[in-house]
Parts: structure tokens; sequence; C-alpha cells
């Protein structure tokens, strides 16, 4: 829990006119927000510094009925809190909290800090978290991680990747499904948790888990789908996810039961977060509580809209900052989470950033967290203070992703027919290099050639999360069939299969979108955060259809793990040993090579060449002599370097595919 303390007067600059007036408010950042139980009652405390009024609405039920009690608050102006106890532990109760806004009551919210509630959320739960501890959570914890190269992303949601009869799940969409071992689809392949296990990832990034606004949990049957970037109660689990919403202890309790499973399995679990906008403007819970102080605005007063959703919050706001702060560390403490991916995350200011990792490396030094380091639209909040792509080095263990390395392998995201550099358009050359180096300083990558950034901004490859698809836009399987339309679907496995590679073995964290490795598609649909299960659920019977593609993704995570050549942690590491050989693009276009030095890294392999052709014809390398292992040639690979040995030379590679060789 949060240690007790009175926040600083305030952060000293605002953006905007209007937000000015904030600054003066006092702030409060103790442990008591907004409900705490001891042995002495039960404790209310809502920080609200403008409220005239504020009271406590006390309910049996969690949806229906009206209020048994109503509790009138005491406020105490140092801290901009009202108070009010009484003497009963009130657990299995639920509450509200309504506010008097100058003349007005508003109407009733859960409060920002809701940790349970009960279904659609709308009134908070008073709940004993110690009887939602699965057995053996005491000693609950995810895998270590010494360096954020290390890990191998997995971007999934909950239905995704259960909800197709192929799954063989029984808790179909729900935390649950994730428990289930044992599991196969008809042909008798592994799913779920073992197909996780088997497919070699370390972490699974969880499209957002908390309870957000667009699904009706009390007509589940509907089987309404969101991807839940619609945030309304930060601090509490999706009921649509548990096996019933009705039951405030239910969701929690499952989803601590999916993570412990994860975590016997050696899987780290990220949650993405989206504290940069709420679901609604003037209903939001914070604007219930606090109207006008949570969010941005212009100078006129309008909500600012940098998430392209309607708002934006104000984290350089110190209530706002110590809430995003707060917000994480207790998903740290009371769910064991390993990390947050941050939605929109620029949006946020750098200081509040580096806050974040600083307070969650006290936690847990192994979580890890980055974010999107762009907005979806303009901001009061100066450039300078985003914490976006370029302004990454001016923040302390935060990663960003690579839109450089995503645009330029497989094809610009705006544009479906466009082809990038593994599926045969030249001119990308310098672009994909600027991902293999992970946006750091090389001497041999010229930055101003980038298609997307001019300099080198990373100070280190623990800044960069490489891709080439997520959730967002159109996955790789369908970017494939758009923009390889007309070819066989085995070229567009094959560009697949080289797209990934280069992922897989550039410097940084490479991230992966579920169903990728069985070459999961959602039948084009570019933004599908509303379509149905038949768009978004993967078809496991693609595991058997696909086996070659499946066992190929299973050998690069097999190779990053087991080479640290792949995830040196310095820029000076890569700048010393990785090495480009000249190739004239001009004459010879889609065609890359490059190798790790000196046992880089410790790295039991000496030196590792590897090659990329990106062209839709073969083209041959020249190698110089040596006793060299073949580790991937193509479109088959074998971590162990067995697929057969070379003395170098003239050496060909097949259309849209790698060559990566080893010599110790």
């Amino acid at each position: 829990m949060l240690a007790f303390s009175l926040a600083p007067a305030a952060v000293a600059q605002t953006n905007s006119s209007y937000d000015a007036q904030f600054i003066s408010w006092p702030t409060y950042n103790g442990n008591d927000l907004e409900l705490s139980v001891d042995n002495s009652g039960t404790h209310f405390r809502l920080w609200s510094p403008k409220a005239k009024e504020a009271r406590v609405n006390l309910y049996t039920d969690g949806h229906t009925g009206e209020a048994y009690k109503i509790l009138p608050m005491t406020f105490d102006a140092a801290t901009g809190t009202w108070t009010v106890s009484v003497p009963e532990k009130l657990y299995g109760q639920f509450y509200t909290f309504q506010i008097n806004n100058d003349g007005k009551w508003l109407k009733e919210t859960p409060g920002v800090w809701a940790k349970a509630v009960g279904v659609n959320g709308d009134r908070a739960a008073i709940i004993d978290f110690a009887s939602t501890n699965p057995a053996g959570w005491a000693t609950d914890k995810g895998p270590e991680v010494k360096n954020f190269s290390d890990v191998m992303l997995y971007e999934m949601h909950h239905r995704d990747m259960s909800m197709h009869p192929s799954s063989g799940i029984a808790n179909k969409g729900k935390f649950l499904a994730l428990t289930e071992t044992g599991t196969t689809s008809p042909e008798g392949m592994k799913t779920g948790i073992d197909h996780l296990k088997e497919l070699g990832i370390t972490h699974v990034h969880i499209l957002p888990s908390y309870d957000y606004n667009s699904v009706d949990e009390m007509n589940l049957q509907n089987n309404t789908y969101n991807w839940g970037y619609d945030p309304l109660n930060y601090n509490t689990p999706e009921g649509s996810y548990s096996t019933n919403p009705s039951d405030p202890a239910t969701r929690v309790r499952e989803m601590k039961e999916m993570v412990k499973a994860l975590h016997d399995a050696g899987i780290g679990v990220v949650m993405d977060v989206v504290y940069n906008h709420t679901a609604t403007n003037d209903d939001s819970n914070f604007e219930l509580t606090a109207p006008g102080y949570y969010h941005r605005h212009w100078d006129d007063g309008r909500y600012s809209d940098a998430s392209g959703c309607g708002n934006e919050t104000a984290s350089d706001l110190q209530q706002m900052r110590d809430y995003i702060i707060n917000s994480v560390k207790y998903w740290v403490n009371e769910y064991h989470i390993d990390g947050f991916r941050f939605d929109l995350m620029a949006i946020h200011d750098t200081e509040t950033m580096n806050q974040v990792a600083a307070e969650l490396k006290k936690i847990n030094p192994s979580v890890f967290v980055y974010g999107e380091g762009w907005t979806a639209g303009d901001s009061p909040l100066q450039t300078e203070r985003r914490a976006l792509k370029e302004n990454v080095s001016k923040m302390t263990d935060i990663a960003v992703f690579s839109d450089d390395i995503r645009d330029a392998v497989k094809g610009h995201y705006t544009n479906a027919a466009d082809r990038g550099f593994a599926t045969g358009k030249p001119g990308l050359e310098e672009t994909v290099k600027i991902g293999i180096v992970a946006a750091t300083n090389h001497p041999q990558v010229n930055f101003k050639k980038g298609n997307n950034s001019k300099f080198a901004y990373a100070d280190s490859p623990e800044m960069i999360v490489n891709y080439v698809s997520c959730h967002d836009d159109l996955c790789l399987t369908d970017k494939l069939h758009k923009s390889m339309a007309g070819e066989p679907e085995e070229n567009m496995l094959a560009a697949a299969k080289l797209a990934q590679t280069i992922v897989f073995t550039s410097q940084g964290t490479p991230f992966m979108f579920a169903g990728e490795e069985v070459f999961r598609d959602k039948q084009g649909v570019h933004n599908s955060y509303n379509s149905p299960d038949s768009i978004n659920a993967i078809d496991w019977s693609n595991k058997a259809k696909y086996r070659d593609q499946f066992e190929y993704y299973k050998g690069l995570t097999a190779l990053r793990k087991a080479h640290p050549a792949f995830r040196m942690t310095s820029a000076a590491d890569i700048a010393k040993n990785l090495k480009f050989d000249k190739i004239d693009s001009a004459k010879t276009p889609n065609l890359i090579s490059y190798s790790l030095l000196n046992n880089a890294n410790g790295d039991e392999w000496n030196e590792i060449k590897v090659v990329f052709n990106g062209a839709s014809e073969a083209q041959t390398v020249n190698i110089k002599k040596g006793n060299w292992m073949i580790v991937a040639k193509d479109g088959k690979i074998s971590p162990a370097g067995d697929l057969g040995a070379t003395e170098g030379g003239k050496m060909t590679l097949a259309p849209y595919s790698a060559l990566i060789l080893a010599r110790k």
C-alpha cells in the first residue's frame, strides 16, 4: 500500500490559462483514498477541494435498490479531502460518493479509487482483499528480468485467445482461460497457456484488463466485444472477464489466479493501461469528484483531446500524477503485475513517467515499462515535456515502440497496399538499419535517410520495442494479403517469417501480435476494436495448417533466448560489435548484411552473420571464408545451428528470406 504523505504544493508549471487555476489546489497522497477498513471500522476519504458538500451513499446491492444510509462528510481544507467513518467493517456492502458543486448535487460515482465494484462498475464494493488471494499467492512472483532486452513480448486480448471453438478452452473469454492446462485444438495442437510456453515468449502483454465502459456486464450473452480502451474504473478488473461480474470478489480472485498461472509457467504479465483519457467527459468519475481538475483544457476551457477520444488527462498536475503512480504501484502490489504498456504515452509528461518507473523499480526491479511515444492529436502540454519517442532519452527505465522498423519492414500502416523492405519495396534499407541498431547512434547508419526518424533518439537499446504489427491497424497477415495481392500464399508466409526474423534479431525488445505465429488474420479489418469474435478470435486449427510457420517462430524465440549477441544492453556495445557489410542499395536493393562480432555480449558464438533478402527474387551474397554453422536459411531455422555447414563464399538467399550463420 501507499505510504501516508502530503504531496508538495503542485507542479511548477501548467499548460493553459484555464488549468493554471488548479495549481493552488491542495493535494493529498495518503494511503487511505477513498476507502480503508481496519479494526476501528470503515473509513471514507474523498479528494474534492472545491466541493460545497460531499456525502457517501451506502447500499446492500451493487446495482439496484435505494441507499440504506447517507453519510455527510466533513471537509479538511489542508488536504482538500472530505472524510467520514463508521465503527463497523462494512464488508459485503457497496457505496458511492456525491458532491455538491456550485449548489448542484452531481451524479453518484464510485470515486476514482474503487478497487472492487458491483456489476457494470457503478457502485464501489467493500471486500476483504486477503480473502481473494489464491493458494500460494504470498510467494508468487513473475520472472526475473535483468535487462529489458531479455524480454520477448506477446500482445493478446483475453477473448481472442480463447473464444474460438477450436481453442479447446472451457472458460472462453475469461481470466480463467489462461489457467487451463492441457487444452488442444481439434488437431491435437497445444492452445492457451501451454501454447505460450511452447512458443517461448517471456511476457504476455494483455490488452486492457481494468474495468472498462463499453461492455454491459449484465448481458454477457450478447458477446459484446471491445478492446477496452475506454476506461471506467482504473483499479478494478473488468467484470466481463470474470465468471460472475455481480460478485465483486470474483473478478479480483480470478484475475489473480490468471496471473499466478502465468507466473507458474514462467511467463510475466504486462497490463495495457490507459491513463491518458476517460471513456466519458463530464460524467467520468474524475469529473464527478473534482470537476475540471483531472483533465487538460485549452485556454477557453474546452477539453483538450490528444487522445482522439474526447479528452486527455493532466498528468502534469500533482494529484493526477500521484494517481497514475499510485495506481500502477497498486497493480504491482495487489496483483503482482510485471509491467505496463502505456497507451498514447506522449500525452503524459516525462517527469511523471520517470517517477512511475522509479517507484515501480523500488517494489520490483524486474518491472518493465514501455509505451506509445506519440499522441493522437495536439495537446496543450509542451512538446519538450511530452513522453514522445523523440524524448525517450529524457526518461529512465522507459521504452518506446519503434515505428521506424514497423513501417520500413512491412510497409506504411496508413496504406494497406504499400510494401516494405520485407515485401520487395526498395529504398527502405537505411530505416531498417535504424531498427536493427535500436535507434542508437551507429557509425554506419545514416539517420538522415530514415523515413520516420532523422536522429538517433535512443541512448540505449533498452529504450526501444521493435515490432511489425499489433492490435492497431492491419495485422501482419492481413497487411501481407493486401500488399502482396496476386502472389501465392507461400510468398506471404515467407515474408512474414522474414519480417519477424528482423524483429527478433534486432537490438532492443521484440514484440509480436498474438496468433501471427499461426498466420492469424482478422479478415482485413484494420480497426477491430468492437468487431465480433468472428473477426478477432484466433482459429487454432491454423496451428496445424501452418505448423511450419509456428515452428519457425518458436525457433526465433529460442535463438534469441540462447544468444545474448541479439540482446546487447548499451549503444557502445552495438557500435563496437555490430558491423554492416557494404552493399550499394541502389544497385542491390532489399539486401542487408551484418555481423555480430567479438562474442558480443558474452555470446558463445564469436561471429554471427545475419543477411536479409526482402526482394521478390533470389539474391547472392559473398560470405567470408570460415567454418560456418547454418542457423537459418530459406525459411528454415535451427537455434543449434545444425542446418548444415558452409565454408562461406557465394551463398544464395531465397526470395523474402533470412540467412543466419554462426562460427565459434
